[in-house]
């Protein structure tokens, strides 16, 4: 895939650098020179410009990319003209890194496909780690639901997911066991899988109702 990321601070040059290495092709964009040399060697080309410019990002041809990576700052304005402009030329799939909740919303306004809160993300992720000992992962997804990586509790172990019942009496669905021993990994595992202290569960579900299940 050809991807475009605008702004080399640190979550932009990482998303790029990690790109790169995942083998796509990748141009990234700066006004800050010293910042586009310090990532020219880690993607497939790196431009010294305003990407703030409807011009710049037209001469560079943005709409014929996959996806292209708004993450300008620290101001708002520079990152919301990038979004308008982008999705005035057609870009198939932006993705813009919002400094506040009204900064989301107004990229999300004028043309965003996708806002992130890098920081908040983390936060919760972070949060929600710490909250139980068991919980070795999360990932938040859409308002209020998240994917869980967890350790079993002492109180799963020994028992069959039948047993467990975690559907009917949280309303969360394991989705995936990953096994240590033997090591593999079973998608929707079936209702006679007895759980061993080894094993990862991947869980689905509410927010509240996966803290309210860690807690007990």
């Amino acid at each position: 895939m050809r991807f475009a990321v605008l702004g080399m601070g640190s979550f932009g040059s990482n998303i790029a650098h990690t790109l790169f290495k995942l083998g796509h092709e990748v141009l990234a964009v700066d006004s800050d020179n010293d910042r586009v040399d310090s990532v020219k060697d880690f993607v497939s080309h790196a431009v010294h410009m305003d990407a703030a410019s409807k011009e710049n990002l037209e001469a560079l041809q943005m709409e014929d990319l996959d996806v292209v990576v708004v993450s300008l700052g620290p101001q708002m304005e520079p990152s919301i003209l990038a979004v308008l402009y982008l999705h005035e030329m057609g870009a198939k799939r932006i993705i813009a890194k919002a400094l506040t909740e009204d900064h989301g919303k107004i990229l999300d306004s004028v043309g965003a496909t996708e806002v992130i809160y890098p920081e908040k993300d983390m936060a919760v992720r972070t949060a929600q780690r710490l909250s139980s000992r068991n919980v070795l992962e999360c990932l938040p997804l859409i308002s209020g639901l998240s994917i869980q990586e967890i350790a079993p509790p002492d109180k799963f172990i020994g028992k069959s997911l039948r047993q467990l019942d975690l559907r009917n009496k949280y309303g969360i669905q394991v989705i995936a066991i990953k096994e240590i021993i033997p090591e593999k990994t079973t998608l929707v595992p079936p209702a006679d899988f007895v759980i061993k202290d080894s094993d990862i569960l991947i869980l689905i579900g509410e927010e509240k109702d996966l803290a309210r299940m860690n807690s007990r």
